[in-house]
């Protein structure tokens, strides 16, 4: 055996041993998050953490690890904390937007028991989810009347998480000002590029100019901070009320069957189960004559409906693609297993991004 392999085994069986030792320091933080629980006590206790880094530094007898070794405590105890979290607040789920916005409704309708948190938009509410400071994200990816949501297939494509569920519910938007303000006093609507897109023939109905924000409860967030009259936001019911605002006037978007699809991210993969009839893949294809008509043809010849077919630009080339597929059937039958093998052959990257039972309606 060579030095190299000498060393790598012994890496394996040290991480073997700290697998089974990070388990046992989970199960203690679990009994330490119970006992918080009871007495009343946070979760932080930042004493005691610079105690036991103190006192476990020293430890190591390399002064050159040492610093590396606090790094790695450091992660340890925040990784401890994360679970007590979890365990003393709940499940955390990560939407884009302030309260009252769009997401943190529909979220609120999926997990009514969870801590919501908002991010200041769609990456940051993904990626809090991949960090672990939250358990999900509640994304939007697709809305009826303005079409997909770009930003949060791209995230779905080159990030790491997983769509365990989608669920579509219905959006109303509504004309918001501040208390005393009439129709005739608004100049200017502030609101997601979404919103202001559904609204558009009202916007241009009515004169308005418009303003883009990062998310509709955002808008209206600004207009209520701004006093002014001339100022209305586009947004919801509850953004009305969340910031005391007032509704001049409902339903201004422009379709009756105005809707947004929402999909849930996690970190892990639920994998398949035999009453899953939905499911969504990613996808770029080999560089050759015949290639996309190929993968479709291989979707369709195993017996599954391809629902959607939608391309992006991978934005790594210039004009190459990637697409984004939803489709209906188990792909984790028998016949999905052989649709999946065959996909490879003529797929450069695929990706399942979720396997379900079905889309639910709000």
């Amino acid at each position: 055996m060579t030095e190299l392999e000498k060393a790598r085994q012994i890496i394996n069986d040290t991480d073997r041993q700290m697998a089974a030792l990070f388990e046992q320091r989970m199960d203690a933080a679990r009994v330490v998050a119970e006992y918080k629980k009871e007495h009343g006590l946070k979760i932080d206790d930042f004493a005691r953490e610079e105690q036991v880094i103190a006192r476990n530094t020293a430890l190591i007898k390399d002064e050159d690890y040492k610093s590396y070794y606090i790094n790695f405590l450091r992660e340890t105890i925040n990784l401890s904390k994360l679970l007590q979290h979890r365990l003393l607040e709940g499940m955390r789920v990560a939407y884009s937007g302030v309260e009252g916005a769009f997401a943190n409704i529909v979220s609120e309708k999926i997990f009514p028991d969870a801590t919501q948190i908002g991010y200041a938009n769609f990456k940051a509410a993904y990626n809090a989810v991949v960090s672990g400071e939250c358990d999900c994200a509640v994304l939007p990816i697709e809305n009826s009347f303005n079409g997909d949501v770009g930003k949060v297939m791209d995230l779905s494509f080159f990030g790491s998480l997983y769509v365990n569920g989608v669920y579509e519910a219905e959006i109303v938007q509504n004309l918001l000002g501040v208390q005393g303000a009439e129709k005739k006093d608004i100049k200017t609507v502030i609101s997601h590029s979404q919103a202001l897109g559904q609204c558009a023939p009202y916007i241009e109905e009515n004169g308005f100019s418009s303003i883009e924000a990062v998310n509709t409860a955002v808008g209206a967030k600004k207009v209520a901070e701004s006093g002014d009259k001339a100022l209305a936001a586009i947004g919801s019911v509850e953004a009305a009320e969340k910031f005391g605002l007032t509704v001049i006037e409902k339903h201004i978007n422009e379709s009756n069957m105005n809707s947004t699809r929402f999909a849930v991210f996690s970190r892990s993969e639920r994998g398949y189960s035999p009453i899953d009839n939905h499911f969504i893949m990613l996808f770029t294809v080999n560089n050759a004559a015949g290639s996309l008509g190929k993968a479709i043809s291989v979707i369709g010849e195993h017996g599954f409906n391809l629902k959607a077919l939608k391309s992006r630009p991978t934005k790594e080339l210039v004009w190459d693609y990637y697409f984004y597929a939803e489709g209906e059937g188990n792909i984790g039958s028998d016949e999905g297993k052989k649709m999946l093998s065959e996909l490879a052959e003529c797929c450069s990257n695929l990706k399942i991004l979720g396997s379900f039972e079905k889309e639910i309606r709000l």
